[in-house]
């Protein structure tokens, strides 16, 4: 309260009860103003519109997911068949090398050979005779189980047959000449004893089905 007398200060006003609701509502009028203002002075917004995508059917994740499956396996495919290439050549040129280097008309090396020869002609032309199948893979797989045995002894004594040393302590030469057609040799003996027993399957399961029509004819 200010009393009638009293001295004010030079920047006090004095403001009555109208002048304050006039007062109230000229600052309400000019919030709503700068209210405006401000809205209308921000640029408007004329990107894309995000909008809720609808939920996908489980088929369409099923295909999603087989697609990017099938993507990753032709990945690997791809990167493998290039480390095939890349390995190819120096495999080719290696076994070139070793071809070149072994003199193929020793007397040994030509008695070695026809000798798989005839093992390989043997198992082939004998394919039917299961007995001599079984002991000729015995022989194959003696023959690879003592290939080290034959390396170490080769190695000391190889002037006696040879004219140059192949016999090496990593049994390279040994592995190519002796042990890889013993090897091959067993696989057509495997692979011909299985041929044998599936045509022996067919051949029991039609005796089976010819039985079975003649016991039901009889009972007709």
């Amino acid at each position: 309260m200010v009393k009638f007398g009293e001295n004010l200060p030079l920047n006090t006003v004095v403001i009555g009860k109208g002048s304050k609701m006039q007062l109230h509502q000229d600052m309400h009028t000019q919030q709503l103003s700068a209210a405006h203002l401000s809205s209308s002075s921000l640029p408007e917004y004329s990107g894309p519109i995000c909008r809720p995508q609808p939920p996908r059917h489980p088929m369409e994740e099923v295909q999603a997911a087989v697609t990017a499956h099938l993507d990753q396996v032709s990945g690997l495919v791809q990167a493998l068949s290039a480390e095939l290439r890349r390995g190819i050549v120096p495999a080719a040129d290696s076994l070139l090398a070793f071809v070149r280097a072994v003199d193929w008309t020793e007397p040994w090396l030509i008695c070695l050979m026809a000798f798989h020869a005839t093992l390989l002609l043997t198992a082939v032309g004998l394919r039917k005779n299961a007995n001599f199948q079984l002991f000729m893979l015995f022989l194959a797989y003696s023959g690879v189980y003592l290939a080290e045995k034959i390396n170490s002894y080769m190695a000391e004594h190889w002037k006696s047959i040879a004219t140059r040393n192949y016999f090496d302590h990593a049994g390279v030469f040994v592995s190519v000449v002796w042990s890889g057609p013993l090897i091959f040799i067993s696989m057509v003996i495997v692979v011909s004893s299985l041929i044998a027993l599936c045509r022996l399957m067919v051949k029991w399961k039609r005796a089976e089905l010819r039985h079975r029509a003649q016991l039901a004819r009889a009972i007709m």
